[in-house]
């Protein structure tokens, strides 16, 4: 079994890991920290909850830890979403708490005040953790300038892209410098993010870390039909006889995220709503009570699918089901994280019955239809296929962002080199 002691990382580093029961290497901390630490690019996949944020952040810290001058060495981590944003930042500032050259960490991300965060960046900063937005109206401000970028990383990239966060890459990698380590990590490698790999990193290695028996998620996976207007009772009915005391449930819309709350706070369940259109300050409330255990349900958008790391969350419930096979799997990933077990549970009405048969079909499962007494179905399957309201549809024929990034960097007018 190997340590952290053993991937050349200082004693200053391994005492905070050790602060933050880290107390072994993951597989994907193994084989990319000492690719990191040489200076090399890396094209890295690995599931989620496997450890990537200490993989590129402990060999960056040791580097600069290594330097003669850190403070002329800038590592830039773009990521998709605030949530992931604040989750990233804070985990390396515990990584840094014992170096003993201070490593100043900014994390900025749009839907709050950009005035304390122009003034945080006065100074410069070792590392910046960024949604791609924000980090553009901090360079349009003059607050930022990206000539000292000596590592960039590309966290969630297949998230990324998913988010239509496209053209903001391709003017950041613009303003980069073209010698640059450059490091990209993805939970799944579609066509779109191999096309993005290909084109901004340099001979890179690549690793892939694949599932074993030790790091598989305990999923215990449910498909129970139901109504669509019964899908709320339902949803009551389980959490009072199965005893759930914390569920994350997925929903397609911000609209139902917030009626769906508010018709279980009317029932007496501890329930909010999370979504893109809430303030900063009410989004990082409902998650830090959600974690705390102080709420029994969360219902959110895929805002949550990725990236957060809820710690023992016995269940997921699908509302309403994913758009795609991916995010189903992406979903059901917040729970059964770090050897726990847990419960993913998708509501199936007759209109998603052949959209839910759609995933089980690209994740290569099957799932035995469970009928809950006193919610039985009456509602008749379609006769023709289409997409019920409030589903999130499957995905259809018009051009998708990423079908269009693809054109851009085939066309050689999308994503430059560097």
């Amino acid at each position: 079994m190997q340590s952290f002691s053993s991937l050349r990382l200082s004693e200053l580093l391994q005492r905070a890991l050790r602060d933050c029961d880290f107390n072994e290497p993951t597989p994907i901390q193994l084989a990319a920290i000492p690719v990191i630490l040489q200076g090399r690019d890396l094209r890295a996949c690995a599931q989620t909850g496997s450890g990537k944020t200490a993989a590129f952040a402990l060999p960056i810290l040791q580097r600069m830890f290594d330097s003669s001058r850190p403070s002329h060495h800038t590592a830039l981590i773009l990521v998709p979403t605030r949530e992931l944003a604040m989750q990233v930042g804070e985990e390396i500032q515990l990584f840094a708490r014992y170096l003993p050259a201070h490593v100043k960490v900014l994390t900025i991300f749009g839907g709050v005040s950009i005035n304390p965060q122009m003034m945080a960046l006065r100074g410069g900063a070792e590392v910046i953790v960024a949604t791609p937005g924000r980090l553009l109206d901090l360079i349009h401000h003059n607050a930022l300038q990206l000539d000292r970028v000596s590592t960039l990383v590309l966290d969630e990239a297949d998230k990324l892209l998913d988010m239509g966060f496209a053209d903001e890459l391709s003017k950041i990698l613009d303003l980069l410098p073209e010698r640059r380590q450059t490091l990209l990590f993805s939970a799944t490698f579609p066509v779109v993010v191999k096309a993005l790999a290909d084109v901004i990193l340099n001979n890179p290695e690549r690793i892939e870390i694949e599932s074993t028996q030790s790091n598989v998620p305990v999923i215990t996976q449910r498909a129970i039909m139901v109504d669509t207007t019964q899908r709320g009772p339902l949803l009551r009915h389980l959490l009072g006889i199965e005893g759930w005391q914390r569920v994350l449930v997925f929903v397609a819309t911000q609209y139902t995220s917030e009626h769906l709350a508010d018709k279980l706070k009317r029932n007496g369940i501890v329930a909010e709503a999370l979504h893109g259109d809430l303030s900063q300050w009410a989004r990082s409330k409902a998650l830090s009570d959600f974690k705390a255990a102080r709420l029994q349900v969360l219902v959110a958008t895929d805002i949550a699918a990725r990236g957060i790391d809820i710690e023992q969350l016995p269940v997921v419930v699908n509302y309403d089901l994913p758009r795609s096979a991916v995010d189903y799997v992406h979903r059901i990933g917040r729970t059964g994280r770090a050897g726990e077990t847990g419960i993913a549970v998708s509501f199936v009405t007759p209109a998603t019955e052949a959209h839910f048969h759609l995933i089980e079909k690209r994740n290569h499962f099957r799932l035995p239809r469970e009928i809950i007494v006193g919610f039985e179905v009456t509602d008749l399957a379609p006769t023709s296929q289409g997409t019920s309201p409030g589903t999130g549809g499957v995905k259809g024929k018009r051009k998708s962002k990423k079908d269009k990034l693809r054109e851009m960097i085939k066309s050689d007018h999308g994503i430059k080199s560097g």
